[in-house]
């Protein structure tokens, strides 16, 4: 019999550190809604984790019509976060969604009225940049979609692209983004993910919601476009993996860890054994499995569906992570090696997967899940 399942686990960090605790264990979650009582309201969402660290705000539904975007930040409005603060808003033109348009019922082109230095242009750019302005965000993610694919001239489209403010951190992060939904997540060349500058102030088109963002907050700003072709669950899956990627590092994560470690007793010895010789104060490292998509946390598998299983949240709090270790199945060998690895649910049953990492000192750390079909 053909089934679905869900995943068992009892340390996977989902989507930004979704973790095996309940929310309540790990983050406070609050809702308001802007422009209330107009055609125009819409709903922030805002998770607050225990721990302190940065502020991100993410945004979609500028444009009505481009559904990936808003449906992906709804998604991201649910998930928990290890530090910081996540500020959402999925549909900041409600009306323009209603619509199924570009443009709200006036023609208005919501994402151009937010001059830079001046005061928006609509009582709804308005209340959007008061909730931005009040969270003074570290980082501002805005999903868009586009009929056309970036090349470097934007004339032709902009889709399959991260634009990304000034510096060197937010190139090297909308890069780091780019190269790696592609590599997880797609398979034909021409629909890699490419990254560019976002234009210069004095250059069409002007009031976007990021540039402002970026130039009157100095926040770390990206704005991310899918092509519209692709089924929309694609594009979905894309513009989650993006944002969990540009997530990535301190921001909203601060070093904390969800995952829960089982290191070997004998190679806990040799730990300590190695460390009389040096530092004492050596750290294992935080091995950490994720399932992609990262916009879910559990997921239906049948058998003979192949997931993509990423190691690259594992982190090493004293050096670096040198090798990324496999045992998948029942074996006690670790025999597959790799950041990321495939692994297909070929029958009916459960699928005990480990992960095992080894930092620049010989540490290890381990982490563990269960994958399951025909349940």
């Amino acid at each position: 019999m053909t089934g679905s399942c869900a995943l068992a686990s009892a340390s996977l960090a989902g989507a930004a550190g979704v973790a095996a605790q309940s929310d309540e264990e790990t983050v406070s979650r609050e809702s308001f809604a802007i422009r209330k009582g107009t055609a125009e309201e819409t709903t922030v969402y805002v998770t607050t984790a225990d721990a302190d660290g940065p502020t991100a705000v993410v945004v979609g539904g500028l444009h009505g019509n481009e559904v990936a975007g808003y449906t992906a930040a709804d998604r991201i409005a649910d998930w928990t976060i290890d530090a910081g603060t996540l500020v959402t808003i999925p549909e900041t033109n409600a009306v323009a969604i209603e619509r199924g348009t570009r443009n709200d019922e006036n023609g208005n082109n919501l994402n151009r009225q937010f001059p830079e230095g001046m005061k928006p242009q609509t009582e709804l750019a308005r209340a959007l940049w008061n909730v931005v302005t009040e969270y003074d965000p570290d980082i501002f993610i805005d999903l868009h979609e586009s009929t056309g694919v970036y090349a470097g001239d934007t004339s032709d489209g902009v889709g399959q692209a991260i634009f990304h403010s000034d510096g060197a951190a937010a190139t090297d992060a909308a890069a780091d983004a780019a190269d790696y939904v592609t590599q997880a997540h797609i398979d034909d060349p021409d629909l890699a993910f490419q990254i560019g500058p976002f234009s210069s102030p004095s250059a069409d088109p002007k009031g976007l919601f990021a540039h402002k963002a970026a130039r009157d907050l100095g926040a770390e700003s990206f704005l991310a476009e899918t092509v519209s072709k692709p089924a929309l669950g694609t594009r979905v899956q894309w513009h989650t993996t993006v944002v969990d990627r540009l997530f990535q590092g301190e921001l909203l994560r601060n070093g904390a860890s969800t995952s829960t470690q089982e290191a070997d007793p004998d190679e806990s010895a040799e730990e300590s054994t190695d460390s009389d010789a040096g530092d004492s104060s050596t750290t294992s490292p935080n091995a950490q499995i994720q399932l992609l998509p990262t916009w879910s946390s559990e997921s239906t598998l049948d058998p003979g569906q192949t997931v993509t299983l990423d190691a690259s949240r594992s982190r090493d709090p004293d050096g670096e992570i040198v090798r990324y270790e496999w045992c998948v199945g029942d074996s006690d060998s670790f025999e597959e090696t790799g950041e990321t690895i495939e692994v297909t649910v070929d029958s009916n049953g459960e699928h005990p997967v480990e992960l095992r990492v080894v930092d620049d000192d010989g540490s290890t750390g381990t982490d563990r899940i269960t994958l399951s079909a025909g349940c």
